[in-house]
């Protein structure tokens, strides 16, 4: 019987798993497979398995009640092993480099940090501070200025947009990093300016989070900044 794997823990976790369920439209019985001093938490592996919000919800549910008690390595949605004899394999195999990160991970959270901003916020600041971008705006306004000003006013804003963006990415980086262990950055894309997350002990959370609130206000109007956590350490297993 193939079954679904949430995480690994240790093996004197308590693994409180009354109040939760696994993922399927059942909502699997969970239960540990144990080996040494390590134990996983699975359930039988659904046949209607999906990339839907039910599951995904049930996958993370399962995770962050685990994680409320204590270290775990979560898995990614959508790890199933063929049977219970694998898993335990995988304990063995993998015994020493699961036992130290669970040791590297434990007493520490996630927080994940994302920025927008504002277009037509940023775009009246570029009009406002750039007099290239002025003159060549008021040029092409009602329909004038040549097929050339348009573009030139388009590459102009687009290149400020982005220096505009990587210079808030730094802000929001170099303001956070002195009170992390590690972070994981993704690359900027157009709908965040800054996708991170950082992995913060625990005894620094509430600075953290703080310091998180007075960034997005002294970023102040056109950039919303959204943080999430504490979070299991999703991101660095």
């Amino acid at each position: 019987m193939s079954v679904y794997v949430y995480a690994i823990t240790r093996a004197e976790h308590p693994l409180d798993l009354d109040d939760v369920h696994g993922v399927g439209e059942d909502g699997g019985d969970l239960h540990a497979v144990s080996s040494g001093s390590l134990s996983a938490v699975v359930s039988e592996a659904p046949a209607d398995l999906s990339v839907a919000r039910r599951d995904l919800e049930a996958h993370h549910e399962v995770q962050e009640n685990l994680w409320s008690d204590g270290a775990i390595l979560p898995l990614s949605f959508g790890f199933v092993a063929p049977d219970e004899e694998s898993v335990r394999a995988l304990l063995d195999e993998r015994a020493d480099a699961f036992s130290q990160r669970l040791d590297e991970l434990s007493g520490t959270a996630e927080f994940n940090v994302k920025g927008v901003t504002d277009e037509d916020v940023l775009l009246r600041a570029i009009l406002t501070d750039s007099e290239q971008a002025r003159t060549l705006n008021e040029s092409i306004r009602d329909g004038g200025g040549t097929y050339e000003d348009r573009l030139a006013l388009g590459e102009l804003v687009a290149q400020e947009v982005q220096n505009r963006n990587a210079a808030l990415a730094e802000e929001v980086l170099a303001a956070l990093r002195p009170l992390v262990v590690s972070e994981q950055v993704a690359p900027p894309s157009q709908q965040y300016f800054v996708n991170a997350s950082f992995l913060v002990e625990d005894a620094r959370s509430e600075e953290f989070t703080r310091a998180g609130g007075e960034l997005a206000e002294r970023l102040g109007e056109g950039v919303d900044l959204r943080l999430r956590g504490p979070l299991p350490p999703y991101s660095f297993v």
